[in-house]
């Protein structure tokens, strides 16, 4: 089998549609890491530029800099930055007011990954239905694994690791940097910060240096986590694509499947019951108005035929975008 990553180490000319293709790419991840359950690297896979994104970051990591590298790199980078500045309250209010709509769509676009790793795959064989056989499960109990814990002080060391698990999930497909961050208690703290940046950064006035300095406790050691996790993970993944390409990929399959798993749409938010203990905080009937819609619990409900319908067809909606962004500018081999 030829190395999956070969092809995005060719040299070659930039053409206008793999930086097309990048930025879609770029842009679905940036949003994909603003919700729990969705992974970043996902998207990636699906827009059809997994593997070149993950070979550029180990060429420039080396120190090798190709311009193919670098503009790949760039706009996948400024499209999902743009995308977690600008959106991150609408994606966050979507999500929690139209869940089983919002995560419809999110598995139709994560089942249009599957048949990109897929080409790369094939034909299957023990050590590729092995390692999906690993990951699938993995994602299951991460899936059925329970709530984690919320709240708590944000410190320094606590951010670098928040950092590192959301570089993980740009890299890993299927692992859900929001989600993790749940588990770290730091989803709250993070996107409230991302929001106070984008204030800081578009006051009228021009920068206010003020409200940005005041995020720099939680910017700083975030960003530090997330260059050493994807400098670090994205080479692990090339030498292991390298040798053990069939275990490898099937491992990035079995990362897919379960990730819809975590994603079953029919679930919706519902307001704590007294005596629970959300944030730390234990609710009682005074203080439930005080906790933010986004924290309440998330529990699975019956939904009507006309949802199933709907929902079916979002799935399709979903499924048919990142199929017809993967043809977007395929490369021949």
């Amino acid at each position: 089998m030829s190395d999956p990553t070969h092809s995005a180490a060719r040299p070659e000319r930039v053409s206008t549609l793999l930086v097309v293709r990048s930025a879609i790419g770029g842009a679905l991840m940036g949003l994909a890491n603003l919700v729990p359950g969705i992974s970043g690297g996902t998207m990636l896979l699906a827009s059809g530029v997994y593997p070149a994104f993950i070979a550029a970051i180990a060429e420039v990591t080396t120190l090798r800099f190709r311009l193919r590298s670098l503009v790949t790199l760039g706009a996948v980078a400024i499209s999902a930055g743009l995308a977690i500045l600008l959106l991150a309250g609408t994606i966050k209010t979507l999500v929690i007011e139209n869940r089983w709509v919002m995560y419809s769509l999110f598995i139709g676009l994560t089942l249009g990954g599957i048949p990109l790793v897929w080409r790369m795959a094939r034909p299957a064989s023990a050590s590729l239905v092995a390692g999906g056989a690993v990951t699938f499960v993995l994602m299951v109990v991460m899936a059925f694994g329970g709530d984690g814990a919320r709240g708590g002080e944000a410190s320094l060391f606590l951010m670098f690791l928040a950092g590192l698990a959301a570089s993980s999930a740009m890299i890993l497909p299927g692992v859900s940097g929001g989600y993790l961050l749940l588990l770290l208690g730091q989803y709250e703290a993070i996107l409230g910060t991302v929001d106070q940046v984008k204030l800081g950064l578009l006051s009228s006035g021009g920068p206010d240096l003020g409200v940005l300095l005041g995020t720099a406790n939680v910017v700083i050691p975030l960003g530090l986590g997330i260059v050493v996790g994807v400098v670090g993970v994205s080479n692990l993944l090339q030498w292991l694509l390298r040798r053990y390409p069939k275990a490898t990929l099937g491992a990035l399959l079995g990362l897919l499947f379960g990730a819809v798993v975590g994603l079953w749409p029919f679930q919706q938010s519902h307001p704590p019951e007294p005596g629970s203990v959300i944030e730390g905080r234990r609710v009682t009937e005074t203080n439930l108005s005080e906790f933010d819609p986004e924290v309440w619990p998330v529990a699975r409900f019956q939904p009507s035929s006309g949802q199933v319908v709907t929902s079916i067809a979002l799935v399709g909606v979903g499924l048919g975008a990142t199929t017809l962004i993967g043809r977007l500018g395929r490369e021949t081999s």
